[in-house]
């Protein structure tokens, strides 16, 4: 890619001091004004190249109309909930996030919510503190043994999966994406969601928040689920209807919930909070030290990159208006079609190749061209692993005769895309 432009940065939140470092180090002058008003905001930005915040500041289309020569708005940490990307990417404005800074810290913080659930440490915890000694009161359950459902299994549910299978527990999955081939592999038997609420004790979700997600466990969803279910939400406040979980926690047929997020944060109505089996938190997945320094030092590092012409990585919008032209390491180029899905950019053709689910475009992507047969998968992930590559995600074309395109998602880019040549016809590949 071409190198872009960057000469100053406005940091308006508080960042990890790498991040700062790392772009003055590289030329780029830097200014921290935190705790600004939108207005206050919308007068600032006029003067700066690129923005960089965390989840507090709103970037509205209000404020990116306002730019004078804003080139990116970078996200240290995970999704663009808090950026207009639709606004951003009519302005020519590239927007980018750092997907994986912040995924253990958030399976960790999930994994302590579910114990927690099970034992009821917070609740025993302040009885001790209130002077009581109430052993009866506090009985919980093993976790061994028990199924936990994991709705979404992108980088954090993968890393859930393995560590309450530590424990014992059994877990079940749904993705719309990741194929089941793949989550096998980390243990997971993924299903359909009419096939998962039946079957869980707990259930743990890790989905972006979407107009398809949006109110995903709701009355009709609880009432088909295991009584005295228990869940866990660490993602995004909204993909669990409040208002239905604190029927379900009424009614019993929520045993108890752990929630780190919510619709409206902090939340002003407090019911939820105040419930007797909700373990509640300030949004703080990825409120670590190791976190933080993760996502600063990611997102510095790819506006780096990205001003040295050395790639894009984690961007969620482009520049490119309709077609975007894909280059390739087989030197051609290639025609892909596609569109902005929830906030996010997806692709649904690839050279007339149309998938069945839309590619989204994040992380390390393997694109080929093949005839579909039943060993094509099994042969691609067997070459993947030989060169220590493991696969993230499966699309596959519509169309099912002739030569079409395939996506897979990867852990990292194969070094070497000429060991593809016994499978497929053609292959390119890129990080997003």
């Amino acid at each position: 890619m071409a190198p872009i432009s960057i000469k100053r940065i406005l940091i308006s939140e508080s960042v990890d001091p790498c991040c700062k470092k790392i772009l003055q180090e590289n030329g780029i002058q830097v200014t921290e004004k935190q705790n600004m008003s939108k207005d206050d905001l919308i007068a600032e930005i006029k003067d700066y190249d690129g923005l960089v915040v965390r989840s507090a500041t709103k970037v509205t289309a209000d404020v990116i109309n306002a730019t004078g020569n804003l080139q990116i708005i970078g996200r240290a940490g995970t999704g663009v909930d808090n950026v207009d990307v639709d606004a951003a990417t009519k302005k020519g404005i590239i927007v980018m996030n750092t997907p994986s800074g912040n995924t253990i810290s958030a399976a960790e913080l999930t994994c302590t919510l579910l114990m927690s659930l099970s034992r009821h440490v917070p609740q025993a915890a302040m009885s001790m503190k209130a002077g009581n000694w109430d052993r009866k009161k506090f009985m919980g359950a093993e976790m061994y043994g028990k199924i936990l459902g994991i709705v979404g299994l992108g980088r954090i549910g993968k890393e859930v999966a393995t560590r309450m299978q530590s424990f014992g527990m059994k877990t079940i999955g749904y993705d719309p994406i990741t194929p089941p081939e793949v989550t096998a592999t980390w243990g997971v038997d993924q299903m359909s969601l009419e096939q998962l609420w039946p079957q869980c004790d707990y259930i743990t979700v890790h989905t972006p928040l979407m107009p398809s997600t949006a109110g995903l466990l709701n009355d009709t969803s609880f009432a088909k689920c295991k009584k005295g279910v228990k869940v866990v939400n660490c993602a995004r406040g909204g993909i669990i209807d409040e208002d239905a979980l604190l029927r379900a926690l009424e009614s019993g047929q929520c045993g108890g919930a752990g929630l780190d997020v919510f619709v409206e944060e902090p939340p002003k109505n407090r019911a939820l909070v105040n419930h007797p089996n909700v373990i509640s938190c300030p949004h703080l997945g990825a409120s670590t030290k190791e976190a933080q320094a993760r996502c600063g030092q990611d997102i510095a590092l790819q506006i780096v990159d990205m001003v040295m012409g050395k790639g894009l990585v984690g961007a969620v919008s482009i520049r490119a208006q309709g077609e975007t032209q894909i280059g390739s390491n087989l030197e051609r180029p290639y025609r892909a079609t596609g569109s902005v899905q929830g906030g996010a950019p997806v692709l649904l053709e690839l050279n007339h190749s149309v998938f069945r689910q839309p590619v989204s475009l994040t992380g390390n992507l393997l694109f080929f061209k093949a005839a579909a047969s039943p060993q094509l998968l099994p042969s691609v992930t067997g070459l993947l692993a030989t060169a220590g590559v493991e696969m993230e995600s499966f699309s596959a074309p519509a169309a099912r005769s002739g030569d079409q395109w395939f996506c897979v998602g990867l852990s990292s880019l194969l070094g070497d895309l000429g060991a593809l040549k016994p499978l497929v016809k053609e292959a390119a590949q890129l990080s997003v």
